[in-house]
């Protein structure tokens, strides 16, 4: 089972060694990486690269790591019986699975896909040790032990918003996704937008990356903002040869596919209007 990229997904080699590695071993995957830069869409790639079913757990700010394993419905139950509902007395008709018993009850290897773990809460990554190391876990209501009948391959994204503790970090095999220089990015812009005129893309990618090198930007520009951008200079039929300008001199063409936030764009405005002052 080796992971080689797909047409639809640029993966460099180290990427591709990362995911092998991972597999291998049978540890978890932890990418991490700028927002953008296609952490969750590699789930989906090794997904669909190795013919395997994907389940996405998608973390909040108030995902529990419990709820990846199952959750009881206490308060279902409770009205059942007041109501004399047969199912009251199977406490398994109110045991809800989670989307870790989803992966480990399949007969078949699928891509178990927790996305974005630096959202929660510092202790989840902690409470899932046990299950991910010897994929298992107890059902205390029911008295029973979940055990994966195929261990899935996971993979575990985060922004870097927090660390996370050392003891997860030890079970997990680690690669960073570096933001994409030129060359790959080119790459990428020609998988999306098929034939798209060379000196456009050229042009568009000589200012966004004088863009995200601009001194006092709160936030970079991400790849998948770049190809918002770039999609809508497509769409807008805009010249090449407008794009050749000092973006220090006037804001971008289309700014707002770029910059998301007002000092960014102030920043911008200052610049060009001091470049005017100068002229």
């Amino acid at each position: 089972m080796q992971f080689e990229g797909t047409a639809d997904y640029i993966a460099d080699k180290d990427l591709m060694v990362a995911v092998n590695a991972a597999i291998r071993l049978e540890r978890p995957l932890l990418v991490k990486g700028e927002p953008g830069t296609g952490k969750t869409e590699l789930a989906r790639q090794v997904a669909a690269a190795l013919g395997l079913d994907l389940i996405e757990w998608n973390i909040k700010s108030t995902t529990k790591a419990q709820q990846g394993l199952y959750e009881y419905d206490a308060v279902s139950r409770l009205r059942d019986s007041q109501l004399g509902d047969e199912r009251v007395h199977d406490v398994a008709n109110y045991i809800r699975r989670g989307k870790l018993w989803q992966a480990f009850a399949s007969d078949k290897k699928v891509v178990l896909l927790i996305d974005e773990i630096d959202k929660a809460d510092i202790e989840f990554p902690n409470d899932l040790l046990q299950e991910l190391d010897r994929m298992e876990f107890h059902v205390y209501e029911t008295g029973e032990t979940v055990k994966a009948r195929v261990r899935p391959i996971v993979i575990i994204t985060s922004n870097n918003e927090k660390e996370l503790p050392d003891a997860f970090l030890r079970r997990c095999f680690f690669h960073y996704i570096r933001f994409p220089d030129v060359e790959t990015l080119a790459r990428i812009v020609e998988v999306h937008y098929p034939g798209i005129k060379q000196l456009l893309v050229r042009n568009a990618l000589t200012q966004f990356y004088e863009i995200r090198e601009m001194p006092g930007l709160k936030k970079k520009p991400s790849t998948s903002e770049a190809l918002d951008w770039i999609r809508l200079l497509v769409s807008d039929d805009v010249d090449p040869a407008d794009l050749r300008g000092d973006v220090k001199n006037a804001l971008p063409k289309l700014h707002g596919a770029l910059l998301k936030n007002e000092q960014d764009v102030h920043l911008f405005e200052r610049m060009a209007f001091m470049a005017r002052r100068e002229r």
